[in-house]
């Protein structure tokens, strides 16, 4: 059942991700080539797939508010935890590819490195934007309870570490020790890779039908114990849907009501349960009271 759609904060934290990615790209990749740098090069192509991240995060939130259909009868909840699992792909792939071209120019000495004071302003500037866009996407994905929006997020910070990894390197460039920008720049194509496989794992839980976090559990089974007439609950079976719970609930109530009452008690339960935005389906199932 779905609850609402996607909304302003959303909308603008993911548009603030492609434009910003985008601009990002195009200011890192000219002055990373017009200065040699391998770090910011690499780090330029982290920013591409940023672009392409925060494209699929887009998709994938949208689809994921969709109602349910004929073809998908659950819902599209699984959308935004597969946008997670092919973000962490693009981003692993990246960081291979920022290793490799790494140690070549290490074996190289790191030559070729022009100095300027250019690629010092870039960076900071990146850095500071960078963090910028994680605070906004942070904020609005733990309101939103978006994993997509989150692993966005995370890829926004793992850009402020290493865009402080990249200045170091430049600085260091800068100050005649050009071995460092590419010694950085392998630093950052492992730290790509962390956060690659970070965000896949975080994301397989959700396709896996992982049990929610007990917190969670507790506060559903606080909704059915609160209706009147359920006396007391006994099997509970619950499990993710993409980024929503199922739950099977069992119910106990008194033996001596007729079929109709039982019947109201369980929707009321069902109801209650559904109401809350971590549910997407809740199936109660009556017992009644053994004394």
């Amino acid at each position: 059942m779905e609850k609402r759609t996607m909304d302003r904060p959303e909308r603008f934290a993911i548009w603030m991700g492609i434009i910003g990615n985008v601009v990002l790209f195009a200011g890192k990749i000219t002055i990373g080539l017009a200065y040699n740098s391998i770090a910011i090069v690499s780090d330029s192509l982290n920013s591409f797939t940023d672009i392409i991240a925060s494209t699929i995060v887009f998709i994938s939130v949208r689809t994921s508010y969709r109602a349910a259909d004929a073809e998908h009868p659950f819902g599209h909840h699984r959308a935004q935890p597969i946008a997670g699992l092919v973000v962490a792909i693009f981003t692993g792939i990246v960081g291979f590819e920022v290793i490799v071209q790494s140690v070549t120019r290490l074996i190289e000495g790191g030559a070729g490195v022009e100095p300027g004071i250019l690629p010092i302003l870039l960076v900071a500037v990146v850095l500071v934007a960078k963090l910028g866009m994680y605070l906004v996407a942070r904020t609005v994905a733990q309101r939103a309870g978006s994993t997509a929006l989150m692993a966005s997020a995370a890829d926004h910070r793992n850009d402020v570490l290493i865009s402080g990894a990249v200045l170091a390197g430049v600085v260091a460039a800068n100050l005649g020790l050009p071995v460092l920008d590419p010694a950085v720049a392998i630093l950052i194509g492992l730290w790509i890779i962390r956060a690659g496989f970070t965000i896949g794992r975080d994301n397989i839980k959700y396709l896996m039908g992982e049990v929610p976090p007990k917190e969670l559990l507790d506060r559903i089974l606080a909704k059915a114990r609160a209706v009147e007439g359920v006396l007391a609950l006994n099997d509970v079976f619950a499990h993710y849907v993409g980024t929503t719970v199922e739950i099977e609930v069992h119910i106990n109530v008194d033996r001596g009501i007729d079929i109709e009452r039982a019947h109201a008690i369980g929707k009321v339960v069902q109801r209650a349960i559904e109401d809350m935005d971590e549910v997407s389906r809740a199936f109660i199932h009556i017992d009644p009271l053994l004394v």
